[in-house]
């Protein structure tokens, strides 16, 4: 395990670790074990600028791509990317993912011209969406063709909780410890500790006033 990394031997290494483990979230014992975490050989990680905090989890069919003018990708201590999850960055774009942060299966982060920064223990749920870009809409041009511009980053605070596939748009801060619901498109500003949900994202509830339903089990 001391010899697991991005390179050849070091994916050699982390296949023979994994042999004898069953699959997925088995695995994250060998990230718990080692400080320099652990790296599925079936990761596909095309970075000159990535930097791993300790014990970071990177599962199988994970994608870390950085076009030619695409910025760094950070992870910090103990994230976790689940299988099929994409991080690329370009046009001067760049992700960061804080301490503890764990990212499940087929999220996407397509990180141009804007940032994506996700703070400390958020909890992204599986097939959400980060774009902090969004192209020229001028007619009698294809779209391909078309510029791209920002609104600004996409900032998660610490603590935010996003339900399934969730999409968050260019310019967006979602507050410290926020709760966006399942199948949200958030447009604007998240206030902290709040609870939103929708087609544009509104504010439903609050975390400080929240009750279980009287039917939970």
């Amino acid at each position: 395990m001391a010899r697991v990394g991005l390179g050849w031997w070091g994916r050699l290494a982390a296949r023979l670790a994994a042999w004898p483990l069953p699959p997925y979230k088995s695995r994250r014992i060998l990230a718990r074990m080692n400080a320099r975490g652990y790296i599925s050989p079936r990761a596909e990680i095309v970075c000159a600028d990535l930097t791993l905090g300790p014990h970071c989890f990177i599962d199988d069919g994970v994608v870390i791509y950085q076009h030619e003018r695409g910025g760094g990708v950070r992870l910090g201590a103990r994230v976790h990317l689940y299988r099929g999850t994409i991080i690329e960055t370009g046009d001067g774009g760049a992700v960061v993912i804080g301490d503890d942060t764990h990212i499940q299966p087929g999220c996407h982060f397509t990180a141009f011209v804007g940032a994506i920064r996700l703070g400390a223990h958020v909890q992204v749920a599986p097939r959400c969406a980060f774009y902090p870009y969004e192209h020229g809409l001028a007619a009698g041009r294809p779209i391909r063709q078309q510029p791209l511009y920002s609104r600004g980053d996409i900032v998660v605070e610490d603590g935010a909780w996003l339900g399934v596939g969730a999409i968050i748009l260019d310019g967006v801060t979602i507050g410290a410890g926020a709760v966006v619901g399942a199948g949200a498109v958030v447009t604007r500003d998240v206030p902290p500790g709040a609870i939103v949900a929708g087609v544009p994202a509104r504010v439903i509830g609050d975390r400080a006033t929240w009750q279980p339903p009287e039917d939970a089990r």
